[in-house]
């Protein structure tokens, strides 16, 4: 038996490697938090939802009468060894259950207990001996008895949104960890894709050529400058989303932990294993709000990117005119708008479906150097660019695909290089522009 290989190897601008252990990583993620989420989730219920629905539902209702009242005090040493006394009101009743007669104290209710004794015993005021009253007692320990009934909706809200999140997310990526293992991401993608393809509808622009991308997507934007603003496809959005969850749902469960052991040490009582398990939730917490932060301010700094075009879907030999806006307040040393065609095959390799992406052309329409921000205004450029006579129309089918795209590269001081993607849809040109290519030299298209 051959284990996977541990590390990745590159071949030309693909990377290869081991899908099984990449399966494993992100299983072993997905199980963490799913392990969390129903741990998290047991501690609620059982210290809250359980006891409050047994309450709610197994208490049997009796008459009782008050025959007492006082304070149960309690004595505690918190970490310094600091001794503290608290006092909480406590009520004597009499009751009659299964025949018998029961004296019980009744101490729940009331609140948290106080460590001013005056206090406490002004609650008991209102109390008389030998007053009726009504209460509800546990048919397995009677006694057991409270004096009211109800829910705490906002805990059972807590205790099925937090847990819940994390078994849901956690349960999911483990479902689609498992179901890829040992497959490669282009499979997957071959899948998906062969699942969403009755899915596609063409636009009416497209009417006759079926093997052209729908473009309805790209056409509901409208622009200010130019008649179509295009969508951008940029990996910084989606990772900032991402981690801008998971910081949310992490955090929350670790607020939740740490509450929990704050009310442990106001009584006095230390548990070590939800101090240990604190501590590391508490550096993950702060790792992934860390991550946020920085992706958060990249994104904040380098700003958001607008592209307009004057009509879509394209036509081979046509003009179009572009209006670029570029915010941010940082300066770029350059900045380059691309117009590229890539190329993308899918094939099978032994086991595995692979999927192969080539830029096969690209033509620089315009490049700036050095840009300086001004104060509260973007960068703004419009400018024009033809699509070649002999372009290829955009195509996609079950095995191959054929996309144009606009292409923003930039480099600002002192961050990261960044890549804003616009696609773009090119149709095939009518007849009058096909007898007009014939003419052309193969040149135009070829870098």
């Amino acid at each position: 038996m051959r284990l996977p290989i541990f590390f990745s190897k590159k071949r030309g601008e693909r990377r290869t490697g081991s899908p099984a252990w990449g399966s494993f990583g992100e299983g072993f993620f997905y199980a963490s938090l799913l392990t969390a989420g129903l741990f998290v989730g047991g501690l609620m219920l059982t210290g809250v939802a359980v006891p409050e629905w047994r309450i709610n539902n197994h208490f049997t209702e009796v008459e009782g009468r008050l025959v007492g009242k006082g304070l149960a005090r309690r004595t505690t040493t918190d970490l310094f060894g600091i001794r503290r006394q608290s006092w909480r009101p406590a009520v004597l009743l009499e009751f009659h259950a299964d025949g018998e007669s029961v004296r019980a104290w009744h101490t729940s209710g009331w609140g948290e207990a106080t460590t001013d004794r005056s206090l406490a015993l002004r609650q008991l005021d209102g109390w008389r001996l030998g007053q009726s009253i009504r209460c509800w007692y546990d048919p397995e320990r009677i006694e057991t008895v409270v004096l009211k009934r109800g829910y705490s909706w906002w805990l059972w809200l807590l205790t099925l949104l937090l847990p819940g999140a994390l078994v849901v997310f956690g349960a999911t990526g483990l479902a689609q960890a498992a179901s890829a293992w040992g497959r490669s991401e282009e499979r997957q993608a071959a899948e998906i894709g062969q699942l969403l393809s009755p899915l596609v509808r063409s636009s009416p622009d497209e009417e006759g050529f079926p093997t052209v991308p729908a473009c309805a997507d790209l056409m509901n934007s409208p622009g200010t400058i130019q008649r179509f603003r295009l969508p951008t496809e940029s990996p910084e959005a989606w990772s900032l989303l991402g981690a801008g969850l998971f910081a949310l749902l992490w955090n929350a469960v670790v607020i939740v932990l740490a509450v929990a052991a704050g009310f442990d040490l106001a009584g006095g009582r230390t548990d070590w294993w939800l101090f240990g398990l604190l501590a590391p939730f508490g550096l993950i917490g702060l790792a992934a709000i860390g991550l946020f932060l920085r992706r958060l301010l990249l994104a904040t700094a380098i700003g958001p990117t607008h592209l307009e075009i004057s009509d879509h879907p394209l036509r081979p030999g046509g003009t179009y005119g572009v209006h670029l806006s570029q915010g941010g307040a940082v300066s770029f040393r350059r900045l380059e708008l691309v117009l590229e065609l890539e190329e993308q095959a899918t094939f099978r390799q032994g086991t595995d479906v692979r999927t192969e992406k080539q830029v096969v052309w690209r033509e620089l329409m315009c490049c700036w150097d050095r840009l300086e921000p001004v104060p509260g205004r973007p960068f703004e450029a419009t400018l024009q660019f033809k699509v070649p006579a002999r372009a290829m129309h955009s195509f996609r089918s079950l095995h191959n695909a054929v996309g144009w795209r606009l292409v923003l590269r930039g480099i600002p001081d002192r961050w990261p290089a960044f890549l804003r993607v616009f696609p773009l849809v090119i149709v095939p040109a009518g007849p009058d522009a096909a007898a007009a290519v014939v003419r052309q030299p193969l040149r135009e298209v070829v870098s």
